[in-house]
């Protein structure tokens, strides 16, 4: 562009800035090339180019540098706040996204609706039920429509379910006169969560009954809801309904992981292994033999807890724990040869146990 003699403008910048942040996620020598531009050319402060360049160094973990472009305009519009209190949000630093949002609010700027879909993170991971109403007050005395998008409703409800009310996160959702399947999702995932696994597969019927297709999301917290409310048989009806197509998801690792977990918690640790070994698609990882050998130590089976300690020592020799489990399963079952022996292993192989298990 510019060897053609093509001068950058407004609209130029924050796309190459987006560009960057595509090509050199961690990385900064092109963004700083960018910004230098930018600056050179008196455009640094244009509203478009600094929310690009706000939100291009907090992707890359720049807090820092995402600060100081944002403080070195003092007269800020609502999209450079966006960014900052987005990127700083994502990044963790929850008390401080806030802190900006109430300063936001202080300077007599009207927040809209990406703010608050920016911000309601903030209040989730925070827990705090107190603040959570305060925001959703807040919330409805800024909207400029009279009525909340179906985004800015959903992470509502999610916000509530993570501070713990279901209940005001099933209010929140039935007040919504449009749902999308996000909307079904966190609130089958808030019940699920929350120990109303009923509930949970009663909304899942809902949503099919609205004809509203689940995703992957959705199968993962109905099957999770199965596994902890002792749905066993429910939990395997949906799982062969995914790999019959009759539910339009294909089962993913994650799914068979959580029926594995389901049969391993009422002590099915057979049906588990024959499931891993019969129906799974793709090859198990180590989270799936370590929920299968746990359920073989809580439920006594030795047979299936040899073979999966035998897969996770082939991932991770060098992982104590496995030793310790599988030692603990020998002696629950009076098998001490096999107690011994499994220390000796260990001596060989300079697997070193972790202070505090016992072996």
């Amino acid at each position: 562009m510019l060897a053609h003699g093509a001068a950058p403008d407004r609209y130029t910048f924050p796309l190459a800035l987006k560009a960057a942040a595509q090509a050199e996620p961690l990385g900064s020598p092109l963004r700083l090339q960018l910004h230098a531009a930018a600056i050179k050319r008196g455009l640094a402060l244009h509203p478009f180019t600094e929310s690009a360049l706000i939100s291009g160094y907090a992707k890359a973990s720049d807090l820092g540098a995402a600060r100081r472009v944002f403080e070195e305009n003092p007269h800020r519009e609502l999209g450079s706040w966006n960014a900052i209190i987005s990127g700083i949000a994502q990044a963790g630093e929850y008390k401080e996204a806030l802190a900006l949002f109430h300063e936001l609010r202080r300077g007599g700027m009207v927040p809209d609706d990406l703010t608050m879909v920016s911000i309601v993170p903030a209040c989730c991971a925070l827990g705090d039920i107190g603040l959570a109403e305060q925001l959703h007050k807040c919330i409805l005395q800024c909207q400029r429509s009279g009525r909340l998008d179906v985004t800015l409703s959903n992470a509502l409800v999610d916000m509530y379910a993570k501070c713990g009310r279901t209940d005001l996160a099933r209010r929140m959702f039935d007040r919504m006169p449009v749902r999308d399947v996000s909307s079904w999702t966190s609130m089958i995932t808030a019940l699920a969560t929350h120990g109303e696994e009923q509930g949970a597969l009663d909304m899942f019927v809902n949503m099919q009954r609205e004809e509203v297709p689940p995703n992957r999301v959705t199968m993962l917290a109905v099957l999770s809801a199965c596994a902890h409310g002792g749905l066993v048989d429910r939990g395997l009806g949906l799982l062969k309904e995914m790999e019959d197509g009759d539910i339009k998801v294909v089962p993913t690792i994650e799914h068979y992981g959580c029926m594995v977990d389901m049969l391993g918690r009422v002590g099915r640790v057979d049906e588990a292994r024959a499931l891993v070994e019969q129906r799974m698609p793709m090859e198990a990882n180590v989270v799936i033999w370590g929920t299968l050998l746990g359920a073989c130590e809580k439920h006594g089976n030795v047979n299936v807890g040899e073979w999966a300690a035998g897969r996770l020592v082939d991932a991770q020799p060098w992982n104590d724990g496995v030793y310790v489990v599988l030692s603990n399963i020998y002696a629950a079952a009076g098998m001490w040869g096999e107690v011994e022996r499994v220390r000796k292993i260990m001596s060989e192989r300079k697997v070193m146990k972790s202070p505090g298990c016992s072996l």
